[in-house]
């Protein structure tokens, strides 16, 4: 692990943050950040979204500092300041999504190599979600977990799904799984879209911060995902479902007012999840963690109240190793 570029500047989180380049064990670069090691009870290992990057969660650190906690992000392979897996490089791609189980292994390697306080613990935003299911399916060590509109299903309109699945699964094939999915194309949709029609906060300021950075970092953006992404994301999903719910604590958050994800997907889940609770967040889009300071603050509280109670869950003692896709 060398050290990595961080733009504190833009990340408004603790000041003692640490940014690391680490190599996945196909060769792919992905850079982490960590903030809050000293005096911390246990570490978040935070899964962001398709598109995010680790400043986008300064705040998010921060607000788990203030609780007791390390926070250790990762840039996935294809966004962020990890290495773009397309000559586009706005273009959000990924051959296989197993891949990503690659990057959650070296993120893992780095936690231990770095000593950062146990229990860990998962939070998970949107794909990360995904991700994050699939790796507690291949022996993630964590205590509990918590996810954001966790993606376990895509929304579409009933009548345009099994056209995505068509023209997915057709791409490949036909060597146009580099093209951008229908409709998603152009520039960043955070810097395209006003905030009255964004689909991600009903904060303003939060969502004027997630644009300033942005603005003042354009490296970080991503546009719209590949036909190829597509594909692998609806067969991830499909299969995540079919799957019985791993016997760990967990709570999810879900605004009442998401339009990114699939409701539906996430309240069969969590319907079914022994020792696992569905919190609806009236009102709130897709980034719950980036809404107005009182759902932020109740989403953190209740995430750390999860966490110390299951600080001695037997994950946490557990030694199983993360399988890499």
């Amino acid at each position: 692990m060398i050290p990595a570029p961080f733009h504190a500047e833009i990340a408004d989180g603790p000041p003692d943050s640490l940014a690391l380049w680490l190599t996945a064990r196909d060769g792919v670069r992905l850079r982490i950040a960590v903030w809050g090691r000293e005096g911390a009870r246990g570490t978040v290992l935070l899964f962001p979204g398709r598109t995010e990057y680790v400043e986008k969660y300064g705040r998010a650190a921060g607000d788990f500092r203030r609780r007791g906690f390390a926070t250790l992000a990762v840039d996935w392979r294809g966004q962020g300041l990890a290495d773009r897996l397309h000559p586009n490089a706005e273009l959000g791609h990924v051959d296989r999504f197993g891949a990503y189980q690659r990057d959650v292994a070296a993120l893992v390697e780095a936690a231990q190599s770095l000593g950062l306080p146990r229990p860990f613990y998962l939070l998970a935003h949107s794909m990360g979600g995904a991700i994050g299911l699939r790796a507690l399916y291949g022996g993630l060590d964590v205590a509990a977990a918590v996810f954001s509109a966790p993606m376990w299903g895509i929304r579409f309109a009933p009548m345009m799904r099994p056209a995505a699945w068509a023209l997915s699964a057709a791409s490949r094939p036909l060597g146009l799984g580099g093209q951008f999915a229908p409709g998603t194309g152009g520039p960043s949709y955070t810097l395209t879209s006003s905030f009255a029609e964004n689909d991600l906060t009903g904060d303003p300021e939060m969502f004027a911060h997630m644009r300033r950075q942005l603005i003042e970092r354009p490296e970080l953006a991503l546009s719209g995902p590949s036909l190829t992404w597509l594909h692998e994301a609806l067969r991830d999903t499909r299969d995540l479902a079919r799957r019985p719910a791993p016997p760990l604590p967990t709570l999810t958050f879900l605004g009442t007012d998401e339009r990114i994800v699939c409701a539906r997907a996430i309240h069969d889940r969590m319907g079914a999840w022994p020792g696992g609770a569905l919190r609806l967040i009236e009102g709130a889009r897709h980034e719950v963690m980036m809404e107005g300071p009182d759902i932020r603050t109740r989403i953190f509280d209740e995430a750390a109240d999860l966490f110390d109670r299951h600080s001695l869950h037997p994950a946490a003692r557990a030694t199983k190793p993360v399988t890499a896709g």
